[in-house]
């Protein structure tokens, strides 16, 4: 039975959108009989109507003879924000209209500026301009002795956000490719290597095993380019364990075998990909060693780990060595024996943790 190491996931996608409505409107305030305003004295103004836009309630004011803050001889004009206890962004053009064009005078650049009726200085906008720029040209701006002010007001509502609304998805299926190379490897008639083991033979793809294994791509595409491999001191069994790893990433059943059997296959497995430098199956193997570990047999696991230089396993073993409560259990199997004999000193790194452990 195959089993997936990996699936192909996509991300679930759904989309939120911030967006600003805004609102446009203009006023033209008329001051008919301007001559009429001079001599009104500093500080003193007329105003416009009250007009709305965006909610908001605007006027224009105009000083004839400027204000208190004003050089001489300026007049000033103001937008005001009339409504209480409101703050509101805007962009604003404002000033005189020209007579000639009905377009507002160049002279005063566009703003962008933040009204808040909460104090004085916020809720104003004041331009002064020099009186003789009015009345030097006054076809320009004056006309049967009428003066226009126009605002032009956008008015920036709050941002908002949309509601997450998830895209229409199109459902991928999960990757099927472990599934397409098992197949390709019971597809012998496409197979170009041939392997003999313990009397069993075995056929395979060149480049599947080259990709694989280095040791595989050394064998097969070196020198030499094997056709026919004479694989020793492994057992078919094992071979084909090895082979079903290579084309599905994952170990195949062994329901068949039980206990120390299953066991021993995986100490096989772990020295075939040592052999042929799989180290994820190698760590597989180390992975499932270490978590069947018991009295009969840590010894052997012990040394396995040593030889094949399987560092993660090895401390394994010396940890539940050291731990063990049946010290001298570990000590009369047969394991520990050859342990003793062929790795010593890797029995004095358990007895030195061991030892640690009870001055702890």
């Amino acid at each position: 039975m195959l089993s997936t190491a990996s699936s192909c996931t996509t991300e679930k996608l759904t989309v939120s959108r911030c967006f600003t409505h805004k609102e446009k409107g203009a006023h033209i305030f008329e001051i008919a009989g301007y001559s009429l305003k001079k001599g009104m004295g500093v500080g003193k103004f007329v105003r416009s109507a009250t007009f709305t836009v965006g909610g908001y309630d605007w006027s224009i004011r105009f000083y004839p003879e400027g204000t208190p803050e004003s050089p001489e001889r300026c007049v000033v004009i103001c937008l005001e924000l009339m409504s209480s206890n409101a703050e509101v962004r805007t962009f604003f053009e404002f000033g005189f209209v020209k007579q000639d064009s009905g377009l507002i005078s160049t002279a005063f650049t566009p703003q962008t500026k933040a009204f808040s009726s909460k104090a004085s200085d916020t809720r104003q906008f004041r331009l002064r301009i020099v009186r003789r720029s009015i009345e030097a040209e006054p076809t320009k701006y004056l006309q049967n002795d009428v003066l226009m002010i126009k605002a032009v007001i956008t008015v920036m509502k709050e941002s908002q956000v949309s509601e997450t609304v998830g895209r229409p998805e199109i459902e991928v299926p999960p990757s099927d490719i472990l599934e397409h190379l098992a197949k390709l490897l019971g597809a012998k008639e496409k197979a170009d290597v041939t392997f003999s083991v313990g009397g069993e033979t075995f056929q395979a793809h060149k480049t599947v095993l080259a990709m694989r294994s280095p040791v595989f791509d050394a064998e097969l595409f070196g020198p030499m380019r094997e056709t026919c491999v004479t694989v020793q001191d492994m057992q078919p069994a094992v071979f084909k364990a090895l082979l079903h790893f290579i084309y599905t990433d994952s170990l195949p059943d062994l329901d068949d075998l039980e206990g120390d059997d299953r066991c021993e296959m995986h100490r096989h497995l772990l020295v075939a990909a040592d052999r042929y430098a799989m180290d994820r199956l190698k760590l597989i193997c180390q992975n499932i060693l270490g978590k069947n570990l018991d009295v009969e047999n840590v010894a052997t696991t012990l040394a396995l780990a040593d030889q094949h230089n399987c560092d993660k396993l090895k401390d394994v073993c010396i940890e539940f060595i050291a731990s063990s409560d049946k010290m001298d259990d570990v000590v009369a199997t047969q394991g520990y024996a050859n342990l003793k004999r062929s790795c010593p000193s890797v029995l004095v790194d358990a007895f030195e943790k061991r030892s640690r452990s009870c001055k702890a």
